[in-house]
Parts: C-alpha cells; structure tokens; sequence
C-alpha cells in the first residue's frame, strides 16, 4: 500500500450481497448497489479482481450433508453456482458502465473464459473488474481458500472481505448485543482462537504469504472504496495486531 491506498485488491463477495435478503437467486437493486460499491474505486484506477460465493443459490458443505449427495458433487455444485453469480455481477457491473470480465477455474468456453493468469494480468493493467468462478475447479476447496489463492496469482495487496457485519467480533453480534469489535487482529490471534475471519486453511494461506485481510461491511456507505484507500473500516489482519 502506498499514501494513496492500495493499487490491486482481491475483494471476496458473498453470493448473499447479490440477492434480497432472506431470499434465493439474484436481485438487481442488490447488484447496482455492488456496482455503485466499488465505482469510486473502479474510478480512481485500482485493479480489482473478486472472488464470489454462492450462498444465495446453494451450499456445498450444507449439501454434504444429504446422505443421498456424495460430498464431491456438492462442491462441484457450489463451483458452478459461483459461475451463474459471476455471469450476474459482470452484467450488472456492465450496466453501472463498469466494464468486467468473468474468468473460471472450470473450463466453459460458450459461457466466460477460462482463467489463464497471464490474460488475467492484461486485462487487470486495463482496467477491468475480474471476476473468478469456479472456485479453483478442485473438490474440498472453499471461496475463502480460493479468494486467498487467487490474491496470491494477481499479487494483490490485500483480501477485502465483504460481510454483513461492521468486522470480527468475539461473538456473534447478531445475536450478543455485547459482543466486543476487534479493531486489528494477528493472524495467530485469529486462526487461534477461531474468530472466523475465514475458513482456517485460507487463514493459514495469508499468514504464509503475508496477505493482509480487510473484514468489512459492504453494506456501509463507501466502505469499499474506505477500505480501499487503506481506511480501516472494519477489522485488519495482518502478522502483528
């Protein structure tokens, strides 16, 4: 990060952010807001690449569960649930006049392209919102861990995770009205006492690699285009609180 803020950000989106809240599929109004989100950065030339769940369609690790659905098959349900969320967001950035480009981890050709991180660089250093889908194309791996990896392959300089909540808290603050806000974290603080920044294989990931993690409300006004600028508007978690 320099005075200005950061340059390149791996924003990780959950599939809820792109839905009516409490209901399935997508919803436009929820993506206009997404778009209008991330403008001012989009604006002021910072290279975004996101990484977007699926949680508004389906859950692999919910239909794990089903004794009838062998837990490979709901991760390869979940991966393409991603596909059918990124293919949404690219339409409504592009109506926000944010260009976008969906790349997936699982090739498809007929529908977006297929990540290729050299293509992937170009079209960053061009301006355009990249969207990874697909999750890494392999079983057992989360969007968490696939956000922290993908950060890693375009040199982000940090992971910007979008929650429904103002950061980490050391409870749930849904549900405990006194739950305390963490204002920065370590990574071992974190991974240690199993706050749920993200899953822990992802966590691990960002320690070893020294990816800072931004947890932030996307729903604040201008909180993305904050954490952007290097404004802690959430919780940070770096090596050292």
């Amino acid at each position: 990060m320099n005075a200005t803020g950061y340059q390149r950000v791996l924003l990780k989106l959950s599939g809820e952010a792109l839905c009516t809240p409490g209901e399935p599929g997508v919803n436009a109004d929820s993506m206009r807001a997404v778009a209008e989100q991330m403008r001012p950065a989009v604006e002021a030339g910072v290279q975004i690449g996101v990484v977007v769940g699926a949680g508004n369609w389906v859950r692999g690790r919910q239909l794990a569960d089903d004794p009838h659905v062998h837990r490979t098959t709901a991760d390869y349900m979940g991966m393409l649930a991603t596909v059918m969320n990124g293919l949404a967001l690219r339409d409504g950035l592009k109506g926000s006049g944010i260009d976008a480009i969906v790349m997936s981890a699982i090739a498809m050709p007929l529908v977006c392209e297929t990540y290729f991180r050299p293509r992937a660089m170009e079209y960053l250093a061009a301006g355009k919102v990249l969207i990874f889908v697909g999750g890494t194309s392999h079983p057992g791996v989360t969007t968490d861990m696939c956000a922290a990896i993908r950060a890693s392959d375009i040199d982000a300089e940090v992971v910007l995770k979008a929650t429904k909540v103002d950061g980490v808290f050391d409870s749930d603050p849904q549900t405990n009205p006194s739950a305390k806000k963490y204002d920065r974290l370590s990574y071992r603080q974190a991974v240690g006492d199993r706050l749920g920044v993200m899953d822990l294989t992802a966590m691990v990931f960002c320690m070893d690699h020294g990816l800072p993690i931004q947890v932030f409300n996307v729903g604040g006004d201008g909180n993305f285009a904050r954490a952007v600028a290097g404004e802690n508007v959430g919780t940070l978690v770096t090596q050292h609180a």
